[in-house]
């Protein structure tokens, strides 16, 4: 790389268009300064490098594996040609590959990996490998540091994995809070019927919680005949969903909407937005909902969900996590909720894009000015 050249990053991501993972990395490669960075986005199961409304600064490699974890050479021969000054991995099973192959990378590259969810409720009851402890102790401490969303989250990781407290970084999501509330006034995606309109957005698998989700709404129907919920997302678990729904009698209340691109056009209708994660780090789907001043009806799915929430005006936080405490919650909302009351949600403002991104560049220029020289 020339002298004076601007260091090289390089985001990695499974692909775009999937959860709040995918988000957060596709705001950092729209956002971080063009003059600052030359940034580099990896999508490691894309097949083409197709237009995708990235800025043209952004050079995009998608690697085509069918798996993640079958794209290692392909994702090693494209670091040791792109020799990029720092690697940012977004997502846990990316995160180990990239760490696993730590001694094959080129010396001076540094590489962060974010941690996206509670790695011990993750490993408890989050049906991962059996091997994902061992890899977890092992190859984290491999990264130069460690991106948590909350302080709850790096509490956990030092608890749990035995890392120094000072390899992990606590930053905030960026959430693009502008965007979110100018497109609410113009995109509008229409609900059917009187109400309350229940929304919830996530992966359909199971520490998402959808299934307690379904029969906390049989409880609210009890009260509320008309109430629906629409589910955004897919997921392994959408088979096994729509058999439950079908099963409790709710197919003409529940409408599984696949994945959504920009879920909130459907902001302005939903009465509540729910969360009724098992186990959760920070949701983006959570934040959006937020910046949109819906009220939300949350599980405490993770001491960061629990201490962002608690006591918030607009904000009916469950005590625990099963379906008839969220029930109890959403009733408590239903009741108290005037028709299309919204909230400010400042918890949010804190998380805007522009603070976000600035504190995820401070990293970076803190993680490089620290190789060796």
């Amino acid at each position: 790389m020339p002298l004076n050249s601007p260091p090289r990053i390089l985001l990695l991501i499974p692909h775009l268009g999937g959860g709040g993972a995918e988000r957060v990395m596709e705001l950092l490669a729209r956002n971080l300064p063009a003059g600052e960075y030359e940034v580099h986005l990896g999508l490691v199961t894309e097949a083409e490098n197709g237009d995708r409304g990235l800025p043209a600064w952004v050079q995009v490699h998608a690697l085509g594996a069918q798996r993640v974890s079958w794209g290692a050479f392909r994702l090693l021969r494209l670091i040791r040609r792109l020799k990029p000054d720092l690697i940012l991995s977004g997502i846990f099973h990316l995160n180990f590959l990239v760490l696993l192959m730590r001694p094959m990378l080129p010396k001076e590259t540094r590489v962060l990996v974010r941690q996206n969810g509670t790695a011990s409720a993750a490993l408890a009851f989050g049906g991962l490998p059996w091997y994902s402890g061992p890899f977890y102790r092992l190859l984290y401490r491999r990264a130069d540091r460690v991106i948590c969303q909350t302080k709850a989250m790096a509490e956990d990781l030092v608890k749990e994995l035995g890392l120094a407290e000072d390899r992990i970084a606590v930053l905030r999501n960026p959430v693009d809070v502008d965007e979110i509330r100018n497109s609410i006034r113009l995109d509008l995606a229409p609900w059917e019927g009187s109400g309350p309109h229940l929304l919830a957005v996530g992966r359909l698998s199971r520490e998402k919680g959808f299934d307690l989700l379904l029969r906390a709404l049989v409880l609210v129907r009890r009260e509320f005949p008309a109430a629906d919920l629409l589910i955004g997302g897919a997921g392994p678990e959408e088979a096994a969903l729509k058999a439950e729904c079908h099963a409790l009698g709710l197919d003409p209340a529940v409408r599984f909407a696949g994945y959504l691109a920009s879920p909130w056009s459907y902001f302005p209708g939903a009465t509540v937005f729910v969360l009724p994660s098992r186990h959760e780090g920070l949701p983006n789907a959570l934040l959006e909902a937020a910046a949109a001043g819906v009220p939300i009806v949350a599980l405490p799915a993770s001491g960061g969900v629990a201490d962002l929430l608690r006591g918030q005006p607009g904000v009916w936080l469950a005590p625990e996590i099963s379906a008839e405490a969220l029930a109890a919650s959403l009733l408590a909302a239903l009741q108290a909720l005037r028709p299309g009351e919204r909230f400010p949600h400042g918890f949010v403002e804190e998380f805007r894009i522009d603070c976000a991104i600035r504190a995820y560049a401070g990293l970076i220029d803190q993680t490089l000015a620290a190789r060796p020289t």
